[in-house]
């Protein structure tokens, strides 16, 4: 049976969080004289010399509109990244405890577990790209803390077994953590829709692929109630300042917009598919739901740097665990992709 306190640090139990200015007022006021701004303004057309919102409520207001999940339950983070390193220091003894990672898979967990000083146990996908549940199950010990599954996988792009992810969270009793940044591009159905069925189920997602704002750093975290708590406990006071908060809200009232660039990226991708495949030094190209693809080729190397020759940056990953020999390749805009394969055409 899940209970947080069994996997809280007891340092963070303890915690009493900072309190700024705008967590001790609430509502308006003609006069602020309580924060040590710059009352005079910013030398910019647009105004920033107040503090943001500590909690981003108006954001995470439009968020729970979009998502069907209630404010309480969502985290806003400097990227998911902060998200990620939060969970670590939240839940993580140094030098005692540990995570599961289920390589090849996005990088940022074991940085992060690295710069936190925890353990990783490493229990790699099967050769299609799913989860041993088995030797995860047999891994779980007493100081095992989290476990990480991005799904939709980077860098291979496919979904992770639906089940296999719900059998990690009903024999676990510490966090599962499903990261979602490529969901907009899957048809798989969004975990966000179990949070109340999983005390201990952690969902990540981002505003930086499907929505296009990487620039602005705004990542999400959804959870219940006791989890959002302790993450808003140890963030700093104000992580997500007042350009990235106006700007997200701004963009979160486009969704047609988004909808529609998801729908001719999920174009671009079964097009650059087809044209891949045409190509003798590409051996195979995994089923992807994400705005990405693997493609395992003859000289990933060779081709790596043939590309940047021709200013065509795509990522290499044939050292990577299970990867061998493969580039990811980002979808691009219909020109781009163009320019792709006609490149590709001349390699020798």
């Amino acid at each position: 049976m899940f209970d947080i306190n069994n996997i809280l640090r007891e340092n963070i139990k303890n915690l009493k969080p900072y309190s700024s200015a705008r967590d001790e007022f609430q509502g308006e006021a003609s006069v602020y004289l309580d924060a040590n701004e710059n009352a005079f303004g910013s030398p910019l057309e647009q105004q920033y010399n107040r503090y943001p919102d500590p909690l981003q409520m108006e954001v995470k207001k439009r968020l729970s509109d979009i998502k069907g999940v209630p404010t309480s339950n969502i985290f806003l983070g400097n990227g998911s990244d902060e998200a990620i390193d939060i969970l670590f220091r939240s839940f993580c003894n140094p030098g005692i405890d540990n995570v599961i990672l289920v390589p090849p898979t996005y990088g940022m967990y074991e940085v992060s577990a690295n710069i936190n000083n925890i353990a990783i146990q490493r229990m790699p996908l099967t050769t299609d790209y799913q989860l041993n549940v088995d030797g995860i199950l047999n891994a779980i010990n007493e100081h095992t803390k989290l476990i990480f599954v991005c799904s939709p996988n980077n860098p291979t792009g496919n979904s992770i077994n639906r089940n296999d992810i719900e059998t990690l969270l009903t024999s676990f009793n510490g966090l599962v953590i499903v990261d979602e940044a490529y969901i907009n591009f899957s048809s798989q159905q969004s975990f966000i829709e179990n949070l109340t069925q999983y005390q201990n189920l952690v969902v990540l997602q981002t505003l930086s692929k499907a929505w296009g704002l990487a620039g602005l750093r705004v990542g999400m975290a959804f959870a219940s109630n006791e989890v959002i708590d302790v993450m808003n406990k140890v963030k700093p006071p104000y992580n997500i300042n007042e350009a990235s908060q106006q700007l997200a809200l701004q963009a979160l009232q486009n969704t047609e917009q988004v909808n529609s660039w998801i729908q001719e990226v999920l174009q671009e991708r079964d097009k650059l598919i087809i044209q891949l495949q045409s190509l003798d030094f590409v051996l195979n190209i995994y089923p992807s739901d994400a705005n990405f693809i693997l493609v395992k080729t003859t000289d990933a190397r060779g081709i790596y740097n043939f590309l940047v020759q021709h200013g065509i940056i795509v990522r290499d990953r044939s050292k990577v665990e299970l990867c061998e020999g493969a580039l990811r390749i980002t979808i691009g805009k219909p020109e781009e992709n163009s320019k792709l394969i006609e490149t590709l055409k001349n390699f020798k």
